[in-house]
């Protein structure tokens, strides 16, 4: 690297003759990297943190083995606290802490790497950011997501992607403008067994697909051990609550309402529809190989939904979408976990770590150089970082991730209404329905809508 080059235009450059040589992204050796594996400081991915909730610990802990990334700065507008998964703690001093400790004893020495940052808009300015992995709440991910397109920051974005259908939209299309590389947190994607099973079916192994079954956890789990502490009382001294709302209503502070429990709130996510939707309906459309579009109709919606004081989301879901071709996706808490694909010669089930099979001899088979043979990725941060470099499209792209969670989008919107809706998955719009077209948009408290509305393409 010419010692004049910026760190992204090397990048670049290095992509170009990556791409000449792979017909798809692949793990970098480690004699590409220098001696022993090693990545000179210069030449290293530098990554920010927008979100530092348990989540981002998680994900920060798969970026950390990678030689090629160094974890610079961690943006959070809570310093640090309980109530995070399983009641415990995280926050911006928590996942620096885990951070430098990491590169201190990699290095033998005190090691200072991140900074720690509150203002998300200041990472995204930074010069000194080449990518940034945006981990906050699900209201949270559309406005970072956009200014870091518009900024150049190639973007690793959590699941589920978005809140609403058109934010979805608006990052697709800004990802898409703006050239960035965008892997969405859909870590399933990068399992094997689910390759292996969506390429049977895929391939016709167990004959004309008929049904596709997501079977997803019910409920409303107390994941940060706060669901009881439902009463309005002052804002902790070290949290920004308000910008913690940003776009989404104002309400009174409670503990049962912010970090991992925010899921339960329709304000802030989804519920259980959204928050496994980025995983098994995901699935469902690789293998359905529905990718870059959706079904064409929501019917039978059935749900109940939560009678706690803070959360109101679904606790228990049932809804189907057809398909132009006819194929029915059901979507239920009901159903075994996992992923069930049914055709006329057999069906074929998958979940994290094992697959089934039926009739067990459809998984001798082998899928040949001429059949469809599917992205492969063996680990979703490698990928990110794969493509980061060789400028190639992940295997979790925002377009798709984008298609993905609309189905439970359309499942949440079906069941609020409690009716049948059609569906234009080109337009994405329900046609001729004023009122199941409102929840595609959600209205965005000032003045962080002025901001939303200032980066859309």
């Amino acid at each position: 690297m010419n010692p004049t080059t910026p760190r992204r235009t090397f990048v670049k450059q290095l992509g170009v003759l990556t791409a000449s040589a792979l017909a798809v992204p692949t793990i970098i050796p480690g004699s590409a990297l220098g001696k022993n594996g090693f990545v000179a400081p210069s030449d290293r991915i530098n990554l920010a943190f927008i979100g530092a909730g348990n989540q981002a610990g998680n994900d920060a802990r798969g970026f950390l083995d990678d030689p090629r990334v160094q974890i610079t700065t961690i943006c959070d507008i809570n310093k640090e606290s309980s109530g995070y998964w399983n009641g415990k703690v995280a926050g911006r001093e928590f996942i620096m802490k885990m951070v430098d400790d990491f590169y201190s004893e990699k290095h033998g020495k005190k090691f200072k790497s991140t900074k720690g940052v509150l203002d998300f808009r200041e990472v995204l300015e930074a010069k000194n950011v080449d990518a940034v992995e945006v981990v906050t709440p699900d209201h949270w991910h559309a406005i970072p997501v956009l200014m870091a397109a518009a900024n150049k920051k190639d973007i690793y974005c959590q699941k589920p992607l978005t809140l609403t259908v058109s934010e979805g939209r608006a990052m697709a299309d800004a990802v898409k403008k703006y050239g960035i590389v965008f892997q969405t947190g859909s870590q399933q994607r990068s399992g094997k067994e689910f390759r292996r099973v969506c390429e049977l079916v895929r391939n016709g192994r167990i004959g004309k697909l008929q049904t596709v079954i997501c079977g997803l956890p019910g409920g409303t789990p107390d994941f940060g051990k706060t669901g009881h502490l439902t009463e309005t009382v002052p804002v902790p001294k070290d949290f920004d609550y308000d910008t913690w709302l940003g776009p989404a209503p104002e309400a009174p502070y409670s503990p049962s309402r912010t970090h991992v429990n925010y899921r339960w709130n329709l304000d802030y996510s989804g519920g259980m529809v959204t928050d496994w939707g980025g995983h098994h309906p995901d699935i469902a459309q690789w293998g359905l190989g529905m990718d870059h579009t959706g079904p064409v109709k929501i019917q039978n919606p059935s749900s109940v939904w939560s009678d706690h004081p803070v959360w109101n989301t679904a606790t228990e879901f049932y809804f189907e979408c057809i398909y132009e071709n006819g194929v029915k996706l059901i979507v239920t808490n009901e159903a075994e976990q996992g992923v069930t694909f049914i055709g006329s010669e057999g069906k074929a089930w998958v979940t994290r770590g094992k697959y089934k099979v039926t009739p067990e001899k459809l998984d001798d088979t082998v899928i040949s150089p001429g059949e469809i043979n599917l992205y492969k990725s063996d680990n979703h941060y490698r990928n990110f970082i794969d493509c980061v470099i060789s400028r190639e499209e992940t295997v979790a792209p925002c377009e798709v991730g984008h298609r993905s969670i609309t189905i439970s989008h359309l499942g949440n919107i079906a069941m609020m209404l409690n009716r049948d809706l059609e569906w234009d998955p080109v337009a994405e719009r329900f046609p001729n329905n004023f009122a199941a077209n409102q929840f595609l948009h959600r209205q965005m408290r000032e003045p962080w809508g002025a901001l939303y509305r200032k980066y859309l393409v």
